[in-house]
């Protein structure tokens, strides 16, 4: 079972939408984060309702249980007789298998090739191209046992690393499980710095990638 508090979890908009399976009917992933995605759909979901939700990473099936949180439906069936078209808000209540792992490797993919195209053409390029880098492996399998975090917080142009027992990613910096490597952070840091607001919210979901790894 995946275990989650009422803290906001950070979501990935996917340019391009990922297309899934949701139960036995077809749909697309428009926003995905660790705890829930948002999808679109035909048909109508009321919320509780709970369903598979399947799609493809890397050659292989992800899936996790869901449990409906809000829908509505965004356009009615035309006189041809086309279904109705929904979006559907959903959270994880269980990943089957390895799904947990490949989605963070899968989000924090999207995110280090994102910012690294963003700042392509910038000044500092190979520090983005390396932030990258460094995004993919706090998404990757390398779990430690931790009950710890670290908070990077950016005050009056000056960075402030605070221990902490929060998981929650604040909004003057980043959250990260209390293992990872300093070096590495540094760089996330100068990334961070650099960064307007939306990039700074995918390092924070990328963050957080590391802090549900914790534990």
């Amino acid at each position: 079972m995946l275990q989650h508090d009422r803290r906001e979890f950070q979501r990935l908009k996917l340019a391009k939408p990922i297309l899934a399976m949701m139960g036995s009917a077809n749909a697309l992933i428009l926003d995905i984060g660790m705890a829930g995605a948002y999808l679109e759909h035909y048909g109508v979901t009321e919320p509780g309702k709970t369903f598979h939700l399947t799609f493809r990473w890397q050659g292989a099936d992800v899936e996790f249980v869901c449990e409906v949180v809000r829908t509505s439906v965004i356009r009615q069936p035309a006189g041809d007789g086309k279904s109705q078209l929904s979006h559907t808000g959903v959270h994880f209540t269980q990943a089957v298998g390895d799904a947990t792992t490949r989605l963070q490797d899968l989000i924090a993919t999207f995110v280090g090739r994102i910012l690294a195209a963003q700042r392509a053409n910038a000044a500092g390029e190979e520090d983005y191209v390396q932030s990258g880098a460094i995004l993919e492996s706090l998404g990757a399998a390398r779990r430690k046992r931790s009950r710890g975090f670290v908070s990077y917080r950016l005050r009056d142009a000056r960075w402030w690393r605070v221990p902490t027992d929060s998981p929650v990613q604040p909004e003057d910096g980043f959250t990260v499980a209390d293992w990872e490597d300093e070096v590495e952070l540094e760089t996330l840091c100068r990334t961070y710095e650099a960064s307007d607001d939306e990039g700074r919210q995918l390092i924070r979901l990328v963050a957080e990638l590391s802090v549900n790894s914790s534990g």
